[in-house]
């Protein structure tokens, strides 16, 4: 029987961090898994949690699966575990580095309902995409990965994470991926979070200044002469609304953490995969709790279903696209002040710089209305030059 609290927050997606360990090392990662040779990087999600915690959560409202890592494709079981998300008729998606997909992988996914694969590509050649990854090999491995994946009938997304090193070669990547049958390109932002601390602390994150520009450019120019769907990962605020609500790549950014649960490789329930690093955002075991208790009375989840978005402080709370984001990433926030409700870096620090879009603030200078230029097709067209 499905209560009210449930229909009102159901449990949409499980990302499963099935191998806590992953065969690259790379230095922007957030989650930090065990690397290649670590004494105790064999630490996979039993096939039999995984599918307790599946039967546990269909009740509550879940439709996906997201397979991630650490490498998901590590996991001595994985067919069997695309096999049971396909016997569940549950979509699957994975991300990965692309370097372990096999024949047998490809195929499996392309037989399950929805499937959808993302890859990681940080480069458009073997230096640069190794240097990212720092396993000597990998960019080869990943570009047959999807090769595979294009064979079977599936066109996986490209991920790239921008940095200083590789800023100049995002067009060559795009090419790239429309070279190796992909489907979408994603670009993502170095985030301050993890071993990506140390790539800040080295000056290869662009600066707010440099990525407003860079966000701007790949929006309003990129993207309408892309191959595909192509989407800059940037907080709603900075987004044309033609862009969020109809363009060739809809979507706000926000990543719906009202509806999502982590389930992590040793069977512990998570707000996400950052509970690998941040201990408070563990909820209980899949062999110990049932899923049903972690969903309706984890004071957590609890404390952000009544707290998103009014909670939200500094600019986040100021701004009128706060609906849709909900604070950008509000586990990454907290693993940062150790609060939900601090204004995500992104947005404080442009804030900070003049670079926010007046027009998406609620305060005194618009009297919570957004400029006449809203309403129109081309949304924020940067009134403030970077």
């Amino acid at each position: 029987m499905t209560t009210a609290s449930e229909a009102s927050w159901p449990l949409r997606l499980l990302y499963v961090h099935a191998a806590e360990g992953c065969n690259l090392a790379c230095r922007h990662c957030w989650i930090q898994p065990v690397e290649p040779g670590a004494v105790d990087a064999g630490r996979f999600l039993p096939l039999q949690e995984l599918a307790d915690a599946v039967e546990q959560a269909r009740p509550l409202g879940l439709e996906a699966v997201k397979l991630t890592g650490g490498e998901p494709l590590l996991h001595p079981k994985i067919l069997d575990i695309i096999g049971v998300l396909r016997q569940k008729g549950l979509k699957c998606s994975v991300e990965t580095n692309g370097t372990l997909v096999t024949a047998e992988v490809a195929a499996a996914l392309a037989a399950s309902p929805a499937a959808e694969v993302t890859v990681s590509l940080d480069g458009a050649d073997a230096a640069t995409h190794e240097w990212v990854r720092r396993v000597p090999g990998c960019f080869a491995a990943a570009l047959a990965g999807m090769e595979r994946l294009s064979a079977a009938g599936l066109r996986p997304e490209v991920v790239f994470t921008v940095m200083r090193r590789n800023r100049e070669q995002l067009e060559a990547v795009v090419d790239l991926a429309r070279n190796l049958g992909a489907g979408a390109v994603k670009i993502n932002v170095l985030q301050p979070l993890g071993r990506g601390r140390e790539l800040w602390a080295a000056g290869e994150a662009l600066t707010i200044r440099e990525l407003v520009a860079l966000g701007r450019w790949a929006e309003q120019e990129l993207a309408p002469r892309s191959f595909a769907p192509l989407f800059f990962h940037q907080p709603a605020a900075f987004r044309p609304l033609s862009r969020i609500f109809g363009g060739t790549a809809p979507g706000c950014g926000a990543c719906g953490i009202l509806g999502i649960l982590g389930l992590l490789a040793d069977g512990s329930y998570a707000l996400c995969g950052i509970g690998q690093t941040v201990p408070g955002l563990v909820f209980g075991q899949v062999r110990h709790t049932p899923l049903r208790q972690v969903w309706q009375q984890s004071p957590c989840l609890a404390e952000l279903r009544q707290g998103l978005p009014r909670r939200l402080s500094g600019v986040c709370g100021l701004c009128l696209m706060q609906e849709l984001c909900l604070g950008g990433c509000v586990a990454q926030t907290y693993e940062a002040t150790g609060s939900f409700w601090e204004p995500f870096w992104f947005c404080r620090q442009a804030r900070e710089a003049g670079l926010f879009p007046p027009g998406r603030l609620l305060d005194g200078r618009n009297g919570g209305r957004m400029k006449e230029e809203e309403g129109n097709q081309r949304g924020w067209t940067g009134e403030n030059q970077v």
